[in-house]
């Protein structure tokens, strides 16, 4: 059970920590990922304090389009999706990041308290101090949790009138079947509220590969920086210059995929295991598939969700949705 602690006395906020088996449940969920074959790590790994940083520079390259057309979106449409969204007592913003995407969402939907949660709490507090000062009358209660598997929101916030934040595309990380499973997750928590989230729509390889793979060798970083964190939570041994980060699209599947690739044969030791990589062998690190507008209103319904409205950017890259519970 997270436990809160007081940020800011001049705001009505408070910050609540990861539950102390987090830490456990990583060691064994990196472990059996490495130790499979293929070997794989959770994307959710790539977001520690730097990863997190690195991702944010990442939204402002010229190849990275996704942040850009949701903003595009929010803005133009912003009216528009208060008037379907309504009242909205609590906004609970999932991978809030730097708090911004939500933080532009304030003026038009009002909300009466701002959950964001994010599995780099440390990342998360420096966003939440930033709003404090901005934001002095808002209610804030962060949460640094991991809510892939399940949404365990404090008994502090109200369940009437929860609108959940889901955006960047970040739901297109999971599996389809796994996206399922989350949305129906997110409808069982907010009964009379509804969900407003974004998702990456199908396009062709030359726009979607160098979104993913950029000139500047930023998303590189990003990737590579995925085995630094995991040394420091596992205590593995991975020296990120006998990697290479790989982008491509799978087209059957609709689907990016991110690889980290062994440079050379190499053994990679931790507490207890180890693991021998060879060369050209690869460690799967993020999915992220793509939609269609009648994909994903398809997946909402299944999911259990009415009244789905969708907005799209001017070149229909990407599409934000809004729907009740």
């Amino acid at each position: 059970m997270v436990q809160p602690r007081s940020m800011l006395a001049t705001a009505p906020s408070s910050f609540l920590e990861p539950s102390p088996n987090a830490a456990s449940q990583a060691l064994q969920e990196l472990q059996a990922g490495l130790l499979a074959r293929p070997a794989h790590i959770d994307p959710k790994y790539l977001y520690d304090r730097l990863g997190s940083s690195l991702f944010t520079a990442i939204t402002q390259l010229p190849e990275y389009y996704p942040t850009r057309c949701e903003a595009e979106i929010l803005r133009d449409h912003a009216a528009d999706i208060a008037r379907h969204v309504g009242t909205v007592n609590s906004l609970i913003d999932l991978g809030a990041g730097d708090c911004v995407k939500a933080e532009r969402l304030f003026a038009d939907l009002r909300p009466g308290r701002y959950v964001p949660i994010d599995i780099s709490a440390d990342y998360l507090r420096g966003a939440v101090q930033r709003l404090e000062h901005a934001h002095p009358g808002l209610e804030i209660i962060a949460v640094g949790q991991d809510f892939h598997h399940a949404l365990n929101l404090p008994d502090c916030i109200p369940a009437a009138g929860r609108l959940f934040f889901y955006p960047g595309s970040s739901i297109g990380n999971l599996d389809p079947g796994q996206a399922l499973a989350m949305l129906t997750r997110i409808r069982a928590a907010c009964a009379d509220g509804g969900l407003l989230v974004g998702i990456d729509r199908v396009k062709p390889r030359s726009i979607l590969e160098p979104a993913y793979d950029d000139a500047l060798h930023l998303t590189a970083a990003f990737n590579l920086n995925l085995l630094r964190h995991v040394n420091g939570i596992l205590g593995s041994d991975f020296d990120v210059h006998g990697w290479s980060h790989v982008a491509h699209y799978d087209e059957a599947h609709s689907r990016m995929q991110m690889y980290l690739q062994a440079l050379g044969d190499v053994s990679v030791g931790w507490p207890g295991a180890q693991r021998r990589f060879e060369s050209g062998e690869r460690i799967h690190t993020e999915n992220s598939y793509k939609y269609t507008v009648d994909g994903f209103r398809d997946l909402l319904v299944r999911a259990g969700y009415s009244r789905i409205q969708h907005w799209s950017d001017t070149r229909d890259w990407f599409s934000v949705f809004s729907a009740h519970a």
